[in-house]
Parts: structure tokens; sequence; C-alpha cells
């Protein structure tokens, strides 16, 4: 078994109004008599990971690997939030042979695989809700790689995941189903990665496809859907473009949508109410460039934009979340400093755009100092 983790610190400074002080994701509004901005630090970020290596079982390794960090609430106590609560992050039980793979647990969505660079962002990946799909779902999948040449290969995956549609739970202890598992049947979702070293690094390109149906009792079923792109795009050996895009519906359990997949017309609960789902489509790019091993520098954007059809389309609609916000941009850039393997030092500014629907937007800045050391 191999221990591995990061211990990190982040002290945080926002000039405006967010959802959440030190990982911000949404520009509010001012309250009436707030300072407009907050000063703080947090080590919630840090994380701790276990992979246990086991035996070989039919032609294949086999091991796990389970992943944690201490971004799961706070407990109401004095000062509770500097006592960040432990919370599963991602845990995979895997058997690998030669050229397939077998999948099973907790882990980020295969079909949608890269993130931008950021050690501000850990425990919510950099971007999201600003064109970033991600989640950390349970999950089984099958890989199979092909050669297709001497620096060329062909990732083909398959797999159904838990049909999540991003509804907070309703008890603290007690497990209801959201309303992608009230339909009775998982998520299918499957990718194709076609990859080739180009400076001595990796070129990726990755097509993707995601489906799931949502029940919203009485007979009002969603059907949610993705279809996605990605890439990883080097230029010489110090430059690199990554990046994702997406078109789809229903998608508030990946973080499309910004965090909705449907809207009702009044009360959820009511027969008479009419459910909508949600169209979005967004994305993001990030420029890296890599002057040396031990330093980069990071820019990127993402942008989710909601459809507006389906936003107006009830007079008074409702949605878990906040019905009225129309599109979300977000933009950083970033300094990551690695003297040693196992220490960093970074540097990040963040600029958050949010549209809402009385055409109030609001913009906030989010500057963020790190240390860490790995393990």
């Amino acid at each position: 078994m191999r221990l591995s983790g990061i211990v990190l610190l982040n002290l945080f400074s926002n000039v405006g109004t967010v959802d959440n002080a030190d990982i911000p994701s949404i520009a509010y509004d001012r309250p009436l008599g707030a300072s407009g901005g907050a000063f703080g630090g947090s080590l919630r970020q840090s994380q701790i990971g276990l992979e246990v290596f086991g035996p070989e079982f039919a032609g294949a390794h086999t091991k796990a690997d389970l992943q944690m960090d201490f971004g799961g609430g706070f407990p109401r106590s004095l000062n509770g939030v500097n006592f960040g609560l432990l919370r599963l992050r991602t845990g995979t039980v895997r058997m690998d042979w030669a050229h397939t793979s077998i999948v099973a647990g907790q882990d980020g969505l295969f079909f949608s695989p890269n993130s931008p660079t950021s050690f501000a962002s850990l425990a919510i990946p950099a971007l999201s809700y600003a064109g970033n799909l991600w989640s950390w779902v349970p999950q089984l999948r099958i890989e199979h790689r092909i050669t297709l040449g001497e620096n060329s290969n062909l990732l083909l995956q398959g797999g159904i995941i838990d049909s999540q549609s991003g509804e907070p739970p309703v008890f603290d202890f007690y497990r209801t189903p959201q309303a992608g598992e009230r339909s009775r049947q998982p998520a299918y979702a499957t990718r194709v990665a076609w990859s080739h070293t180009v400076f001595g690094q990796p070129l990726r390109i990755g097509a993707a496809g995601y489906y799931g149906r949502q029940s919203y009792g009485f007979g009002r079923n969603v059907d949610a859907w993705s279809g996605m792109t990605d890439w990883d795009l080097p230029f010489g050996r110090q430059f690199s473009l990554s990046g994702k895009f997406y078109r789809g519906k229903g998608l508030g359990g990946l973080g499309g949508g910004i965090g909705r997949s449907v809207f009702f017309s009044g009360d959820p609960a009511s027969l008479y109410t009419q459910v909508r789902g949600l169209n979005s489509a967004g994305g993001w790019a990030q420029l890296k460039y890599r002057p040396a091993s031990k330093i980069e520098f990071n820019g990127a954007f993402g942008e989710d934009a909601p459809y507006s059809a389906d936003i107006h389309a009830f007079s008074n609609p409702q949605t878990y979340g906040d019905p009225t916000l129309t599109k979300n941009q977000s933009g950083l850039v970033n300094v990551i400093y690695r003297p040693r393997s196992d220490l960093l030092f970074s540097a990040e500014f963040r600029h958050l755009k949010t549209f809402t629907t009385d055409n109030g937007t609001y913009n906030a800045d989010h500057v963020n100092l790190m240390m860490g050391v790995l393990f």
C-alpha cells in the first residue's frame, strides 16, 4: 500500500460577492451593508490518497485507489470554517490487462477527462459551472487500447454511471433517489480518443457521448444527453493548448447548465406542474507555457451558456439552484513553481462574470496564493 497526498495552504482575497469564498464559481450582487470582499486562509483543499496493489487475477494486474480531501463542509462549532470535514472524492478498483482495463468505483467522468491546471481549485475543478463538465460519480467502465504505430494509439471507452441530475440530498443520513436514479436505469457514456507523441509530449483528441433519463414523477420524463470533445495539443516543447467543448441537455448533475438540469413551471410536487429540460452549451480552453521543468504559466477561460428559450419558458420558473442565472464566465491566469518534485508555490488571479434574467451582470475578482508539500 502506498500513501500519497498534499498539504496545501490557500490564502485568498476576493473583490465582489461570490458563492464560495475560497473556491468561487459564481459572482452575485453585493448585499446591502456588505464590505464588498473578503480575505482568509484555508487548508481544506489538502488531500490524502491510498493506493493498494492487489494480486494478479485472470492474467490481470489488480489495484485500488482511494482519494479524500477536507472539502465536505464545516462543523457547526466555534471557528468551524477551519475544521473542514473529511470527504470521499474517488475510489476505484482496476483490473489491467495488456490492452484492456475494467474500472469500477467512484471516479471522475471518463468521457470528460481533462480540467484546467490550478492548485487554487482542487476541491472543485477549475472553471466548474463555467464550461467544465465534471463529477465524481459511481461507474463501471471498460477501456481498450489499440496501438496504431510506434508513436500513436487509439483508446476506446464505454460504461455506465449513476444517473445524477444535481439535486442536493433531502436528508443528512437517509439517501433518497435523484431524478436520474428514479428512472430505474443507469446513464450511458462512450468516448474515443486518439493520441500521438509530438515534441516528446502526447497530442490527444477525444470525442464522447452521454445519455441518461430523468423521472420527475407523474410520467414527466426528461432525456438528458450530451456530445462533447476534448483536446490537448502541444506546440513545440514549451507551449500546449488544451480544452473541452460540450452541447447537451439536462446536465446539472455534471456541472452543465450552471448546475441545473430542468426548470419547473411551479411546485415540482404538483401533478399540474410542467417540466422542461435545460439545454446548454459551453467549454473552456487553456494555454500552458513551460519555459523550464520547474515552472509553468497557465491562462484559461470558460463559459457555460444555458439556452434562453428554456430559462424564459415559464413566467415564474423554479429549479434547484438559482433560476435567474443565464450565463456564467470565468477566466484565470496562474504561475506554478516547483523547486522540488514534492514542494510547490503558486499564485493565481481569477475573474468571474455572471449574467442574470433581470439584465444584471455581476463581476468578482479572486486572488489565491498557495504553498504545498506533496507526499
